[in-house]
């Protein structure tokens, strides 16, 4: 039985698509061995939203070369769809695909295997026009499931490099997203979190009128669904009809996850950002008066071009005047291709560091913060491992919870009284 591996960078998308890829290569007789362990074929799904997740890409092509030089190293992900060339220039690599046509990587790759020729698979993004739907593979022993339902953004902040990636706007069908829902369910999973590229503008490119909302809807009428999670949203598109979902059904987690980006109006309207900061947070503060024990979990980018100490500190300020419950800090990562790699004004690396430094700190106080107020209460706790006697899980609100249990427990939703702050999480008692 031939043998691959998988390694994964990047985003929950990603994280999902690998699992897809996964499945594809079993139901064609493949068995799923460790990246680190010695493979027939060796599957990098590669990041290029910073120049990190490229150079990490590379070493994990690198380091699968290395381990068997007679394997063939399979590239895919959003660096090969956007650097096709240079990928397949990389000494080592065999077979190049990009972020569509992924439903054929088996059979590309046993082309490959038997011809010995080099296969370079990647074609123009922006001729893609349907969602590609690959089954998910369903792995045992999990308690929780990532659903992609959209593919592709439009935006064009002037920072990512993610439309070219991508490319436009498609939709998985409601249909085929229900189907996935009643299978994961049926095997176990408790929580099931929807993910995509642009996860609010979910709808675009299906012939039926059907909104993020509606889908939402519609999973929670799947019977045995413990609890659905939404990912990444736009901040304008966590609009009134889904807070009064999360109102309405406990089983819709109350987390939020909005990125901000710049707490400077000057530094959002560079980045192509399609709102200003006061009606960012009105939207915060309006939810969060409707909802109150909602987490709201939000993305920086530091350093970006033009953002002088003083704006900096405009972004500082702002945040830690917002009720978030966490914030994701990234310092400003110039990608070629996007209008922000001309702009004048680049930050230097040691400055990006120093205000990454700043926000840090303000950061981590905020989280604390938010999981104090919880202290005292009862929450529902998703266990989803358990370490020598420890168990660690999340609650609906993604507070991280800690406990003393035992390792049959993973994959239960217990009521918990939450005590105390410990580690990145609160101490709860069963």
């Amino acid at each position: 039985m031939p043998t691959v591996a998988f390694a994964t960078l990047g985003c929950k998308v990603n994280q999902f698509e690998t699992e897809t890829l996964e499945g594809l290569f079993v139901s064609r007789g493949y068995e799923l061995v460790a990246f680190q362990d010695y493979a027939d074929v060796y599957v990098i799904n590669t990041c290029s939203v910073t120049h990190i997740g490229e150079k990490k890409s590379r070493q994990l092509i690198r380091r699968a070369s290395k381990q068997n030089p007679a394997a063939a190293v399979v590239v895919t992900g959003c660096y090969a769809q956007i650097e096709p060339g240079t990928i397949a220039g990389i000494p080592g690599v065999d077979v190049v695909v990009g972020t569509q046509d992924r439903q054929k990587i088996v059979d590309i790759v046993e082309e490959h295997v038997k011809t010995s020729l080099p296969i370079n698979a990647v074609r123009s993004i922006m001729e893609a026009d349907h969602f590609e739907d690959i089954p998910l593979h369903i792995k045992q022993n999990r308690t929780r499931a990532f659903l992609k339902i959209q593919e592709g953004c439009r935006n064009y902040c002037t920072y990512c490099i993610i439309p070219y990636t991508r490319g436009p706007l498609r939709s998985r069908s409601l249909e085929s997203i229900l189907a996935e829902c009643r299978k994961l369910v049926a095997a176990g999973f408790q929580e099931i979190v929807l993910t995509g590229i642009h996860l609010g503008a979910y709808g675009k490119g299906l012939e039926e009128n059907v909104s993020l909302t509606d889908v939402v809807r519609s999973i929670l009428g799947v019977e045995g669904l413990a609890r659905l999670r939404l990912g990444s949203l736009e901040s304008l598109e966590a609009d009134q009809p889904l807070i009064d979902l999360m109102l309405q059904d406990e089983r819709l987690c109350r987390h939020l996850h909005l990125p901000l980006q710049s707490g400077s109006d000057e530094i959002l309207r560079r980045m192509n950002r399609h709102y200003t900061c006061e009606q960012y947070a009105q939207l915060i503060r309006q939810i969060q008066r409707q909802v109150p024990d909602i987490a709201i979990s939000t993305d920086v980018i530091i350093g970006f071009p033009g953002e002088t100490e003083e704006l900096f500190r405009e972004t500082l300020a702002f945040i830690t005047q917002m009720p978030f419950a966490k914030v994701h800090i990234f310092p400003y990562s110039r990608r070629k291709g996007t209008p922000a790699a001309n702009f004048t004004g680049q930050v230097s690396e040691a400055e990006k560091k120093c205000r990454f430094l700043a926000l840090q700190e303000a950061s981590e106080q905020i989280a604390i913060e938010f999981r104090q107020t919880f202290i005292g209460q009862h929450e529902k706790v998703l266990w989803e491992g358990c370490t020598d006697g420890i168990l660690e899980g999340l609650t609906g609100n993604y507070i991280r919870v800690y406990a003393d249990g035992h390792s049959s427990m993973p994959g239960r939703v217990d009521k918990v009284c939450l005590t105390r702050t410990f580690q990145d999480g609160i101490w709860g008692q069963l």
